[in-house]
């Protein structure tokens, strides 16, 4: 039979005071000072008629097949992360090749990616496999580095009626990267000496894609100085951006951390 509110309250009190016997004056209970009062909070400007429609398109759902990748097995595993990436270079040639276009580096080296991902001068990164969108089945997450420069590129896949679909991709200066449950989180500097970003993205069954859901900045101890801040926070939109701190094309970042609780092959 569960006990009663008085029965439960009672057996505390008799506990309590147990352990303040047997541990004498150094195990007493102290008072923690007056309770600080309860202050509702104040709606500002209750004239103004609330918005209807957002102010930027920034494309909080970044969701879309990739052509030309099919997986017939319906196993996420058998897709090459390094031919997933040529393909997004494929679709944006003016960014990955020529004397002036910003990632021409990447370009040149996706040369080097002949033994896999992660290997060697290969920009692809270790791929990593979880289930993220709760089906069941792993999902891809993959990163590259974009360079000259330091930023980082992290995009996640899954695999909808055999076809290789894209639910997320963020570029930026990337400290480390987790995988937890549902959600990614990315980490990335500051201009802010001891704190860093830190930005959630929670896979959403409604929107089929992995929605920004917390955008933080934190403490993340003493630093003198950010060498490579991200000027991701710029006010410039982006296709990538988050709606409090949109994205440029022009960032820098560190490699890509992988969570020790992710699956490599």
């Amino acid at each position: 039979m569960p006990r009663s509110r008085p029965t439960r309250t009672a057996v505390v009190v008799a506990l309590l005071l147990a352990a303040a016997t047997a541990c004498g004056d150094a195990g007493g209970l102290q008072g923690a000072g007056p309770t600080e009062t309860a202050v509702s909070p104040d709606k500002l400007w209750p004239e103004l008629t609330p918005a209807s429609s957002p102010a930027y398109v920034i494309g909080e759902v970044n969701r879309k097949a990739v052509k030309g990748v099919t997986v017939p097995g319906g196993d996420i595993r058998d897709v090459d992360p390094v031919a997933v990436v040529r393909k997004e270079i494929a679709e944006s040639p003016g960014d990955y090749r020529g004397d002036d276009a910003p990632y021409r580096r990447t370009g040149s080296l996706m040369a080097q990616c002949g033994k896999g991902a992660g290997r060697g001068s290969c920009p692809v990164l270790q791929p990593y496999y979880r289930d993220l969108t709760g089906d069941g089945h792993p999902d891809l997450t993959v990163g590259f580095r974009l360079m000259p420069g330091k930023t980082t590129a992290v995009r996640v896949y899954t695999v909808e009626k055999r076809r290789l679909v894209q639910v997320m991709e963020w570029d930026d200066a990337v400290s480390a990267v987790e995988l937890a449950g549902r959600s990614v989180i990315i980490r990335s500097p500051s201009e802010v000496a001891g704190y860093e970003y830190r930005l959630q993205w929670t896979w959403d069954a409604d929107q089929k894609a992995m929605l920004l859901t917390h955008d933080e900045m934190l403490r993340a101890g003493p630093r003198k100085k950010t060498p490579h801040p991200s000027p991701s926070r710029a006010a410039s939109p982006s296709r990538a951006a988050s709606p409090s701190r949109a994205a440029s094309p022009s960032r820098s970042a560190s490699p890509l951390g992988g969570s020790p609780a992710a699956s490599a092959p």
